[in-house]
């Protein structure tokens, strides 16, 4: 038997669906990655997008079908939905194409370390309690997501490569959204840390992040809207985090700690 890669990987925040999803790289890293599991860690289909504009290229098929095919050659996909397709939800344990959905799942690592997985928003206060002003967010997201298209698109035929994202330059500047990210990493924490668990497998805020608080282990997929990050376990079950950049991989390595460093960071979308 041939062996994967990795024996994991965590991918979160697609936003199939939407003009915001990068299909490409997407594609991309789906054709030159395989895993033993593999986990589709919310924001998969975006319905919001999807309820305010039918948008559905070829390519958001082709992932579809890849996905699909991946789980017909033997790899595990269990699908945790997230806030954008929310309704899944309701289809708990259910098995579609091979795909099990699951609200949220436990991971043992080959270290024997305990993940819980999970999307996120159950932890975002806005967007639990306030979902018009999660929605006028995500609608702000939107604007600056096309203008950033917008900046790529120049940067590529001016021959640059760099990963220059506005979003995460905006992000970065305002003080209420960096509180906003703090918050809720440290309401995870300390909702989880004494489940019985380790840490945490998450997106939600489209910043990918692995980190120790306070011994338990936070970790964040980041997206594939501008970022285009994912988390994988080693068969030796150490994690890392993977930027991906099409035709090539731009990086392997643990975050770094500066992250207006490395671009494609998402503003975030809730």
């Amino acid at each position: 038997m041939k062996t994967s890669p990795y024996r994991t990987i965590w991918i979160s925040d697609l936003h199939i669906g939407s003009t915001q999803c990068q299909a490409d790289t997407l594609l991309d890293f789906l054709k030159h990655n395989d895993s033993e599991k593999l986990y589709l860690v919310g924001d998969i289909i975006d319905f919001w997008a999807l309820s305010k504009k039918m948008y559905w290229p070829r390519d958001h098929n082709v992932i579809i079908q890849k996905i699909l095919r991946k789980a017909r050659h033997g790899t595990q996909i269990i699908y945790v939905p997230g806030n954008h397709d929310e309704n899944v939800r309701d289809y708990d344990e259910y098995v579609f194409g091979d795909i099990v959905v699951k609200k949220s799942d436990i991971h043992t690592t080959a270290q024997g370390k305990r993940f819980l997985v999970v999307h996120g928003d159950e932890y975002d206060t806005i967007a639990q309690h306030h979902r018009w002003m999660a929605k006028l967010g995500s609608v702000g997201y939107d604007w600056l997501i096309e203008i950033n298209r917008f900046l790529r698109l120049c940067r590529r035929m001016l021959g640059v490569q760099s990963h220059f994202s506005l979003a995460a330059f905006v992000k970065f500047k305002v003080k209420n959204v960096v509180k906003f990210m703090s918050d809720y990493e440290e309401t995870i924490v300390k909702t989880l840390k004494n489940e019985g668990v380790d840490g945490v497998i998450c997106g939600h805020i489209h910043h990918a992040e692995i980190k120790d608080i306070e011994g338990f282990m936070y970790v964040n997929t980041g997206d594939f809207v501008e970022s285009c990050t994912a988390i994988v376990e080693h068969h030796d079950g150490n994690l890392e985090l993977v930027r991906w950049q099409k035709q090539a991989i731009v990086e392997v390595k643990p975050l770094t700690e500066d992250p207006l460093a490395e671009a494609g960071d998402g503003l975030s979308n809730i």
